[in-house]
């Protein structure tokens, strides 16, 4: 193994025997062996099901890696092999670096001791001495914060404090490798966005693998993902990548249809063409599509045209905070739609979606059937909010039904790209356009 590479997953595949009457199970450890001595066919009592199936991947040293997939794609299955924790059917897995992972809910403490002494049992399993241990209990307390209930058996625990203290302890044992599956979603707001500001800052100098249902999580803290499906990798590279094509195929799922996401480098028809020209150029100040746009969508309508303006109705390609706007999508009807809705997010580099808005509400309870051959156009004016400089993409898409209950039928991510001028400084992923601050000094 490379001294670069700290994960190498080589031709894993792991099976399991599963059984329809608990009888079957000592049928099959008698019966094979009985057969083969009186010189008759062997028969199985198991079905054999394949969590996973020829796993192969690599990770490197500084790599965060997110791993995605519906339940029962082989997630946790994974993870718990290159713990060491579960044994592969096939292939190998190497590690370099000390390993701590969070796994089952309560994975690895025992109910019956107290939360102090499951440190302590935790902490050795990770290899820390007792004297390590007894140096970072202070830190580990703090950072579970569930109080006197240190020295309280772990069966009176709820998950929530269960998944507190698993998580302190992991936090405070210099691994080089870190393993999360999916705990923190028993969490509370506070402590989850206290993990989070730890993983960021373990992301800078360890390895990651962090298992989660939530793309937006993946989309802010991992480089790398990996999509699993069936035990095996659909795809593998950037998260914004994978992430709208495991999103596609989970919105195919729910709605019952076969959607592709198709990958394009060039825009719609009647799309105004990108310019090379500088973004403050006035001549050719029109809106920039994205190389590589991606789309899917049940085919009822097609997006056909998508523009940025001003106020004064030019399109434009770069916009400051507190700026006048009007986004406005164009649909060409193909297929019957009983309540079309248009819309739009804007998102980060990351993929992440900042704000967005659609046409339900304003219209909802007016009759907007539309048959093949109609046009539907929609125009959303609103104040850009302040975005930190940098580059930002709209996605469009189109819809019948509700925004809980639809089918879409048309989504374009990363239509347009657009570039935020903004200089002043503000907190958060965006600042707000009409708010209003009052400040008074009083002696």
């Amino acid at each position: 193994m490379s001294s670069d590479i700290t994960v190498a997953v080589n031709g894993v595949s792991k099976g399991f025997r599963t059984y329809a009457r608990p009888e079957d199970r000592l049928k099959q450890a008698l019966m094979p062996r009985l057969a083969r001595l009186l010189g008759r066919s062997v028969h199985r009592y198991f079905r054999e099901f394949w969590a996973l199936r020829d796993v192969t991947f690599s990770i490197r040293k500084g790599e965060t890696v997110g791993i995605i997939g519906r339940n029962g794609a082989g997630k946790s299955t994974l993870l718990q092999i290159i713990c060491g924790t579960l044994a592969p059917t096939t292939g190998t897995v190497q590690t370099s670096g000390r390993v701590a992972a969070l796994l089952e809910l309560g994975a690895g403490f025992n109910p019956e001791f107290t939360g102090r002494e499951n440190v302590y049992l935790n902490g050795s399993l990770l290899g820390l001495s007792t004297a390590e241990i007894n140096a970072r209990l202070p830190q580990i307390e703090a950072f579970a914060d569930i109080g006197d209930f240190i020295d309280q058996p772990v069966k009176t625990y709820s998950s929530g404090m269960t998944v507190r203290l698993a998580f302190a302890v992991i936090a405070h044992v210099d691994a080089e490798i870190l393993i999360i599956d999916e705990a923190l979603a028993v969490g509370d707001a506070l402590f989850v966005q206290k993990c989070m500001r730890f993983l960021r800052g373990f992301a800078e100098r360890g390895t990651l693998l962090f298992v989660s249902h939530d793309t937006a999580a993946v989309l802010s803290l991992c480089d790398r993902a990996i999509w699993l499906d069936g035990g095996t990798i659909v795809e593998d590279g950037v998260p914004k990548v994978v992430s709208e094509s495991y999103l596609v195929r989970m919105h195919s799922a729910v709605q019952g249809l076969d959607l592709n996401l198709t990958r394009v480098s060039t825009i719609p028809p009647e799309t105004p063409p990108p310019s090379d020209h500088d973004a403050d150029a006035d001549a050719d100040n029109v809106v920039v599509p994205a190389q590589g746009t991606s789309s899917f969508g049940a085919g009822g309508a097609e997006i056909n045209q998508v523009t940025m303006a001003n106020e004064a109705g030019r399109a434009i390609r770069s916009v400051e905070g507190g700026e006048e706007v009007t986004l406005a999508v164009r649909v060409r009807v193909q297929a019957p739609l009983a309540n079309p809705i248009l819309g739009f997010y804007v998102r980060d580099r990351l993929g992440q979606n900042l704000f967005g808005e659609n046409t339900f509400l304003t219209y909802q309870g007016s009759d907007l059937g539309a048959a093949p051959g109609e046009i539907l156009q929609a125009s959303f004016h609103f104040r850009m909010p302040y975005l930190v400089h940098g580059d930002y993409s709209i996605c469009v898409g189109v819809a019948d039904g509700t925004p809980e209950v639809h089918a879409q039928h048309h989504f374009i991510n990363d239509v347009l790209i657009f570039r935020s001028l903004q200089k002043n400084g503000h907190r958060g992923l965006l600042g707000l356009t009409d708010m209003r601050v009052r400040f008074e000094r009083t002696i």
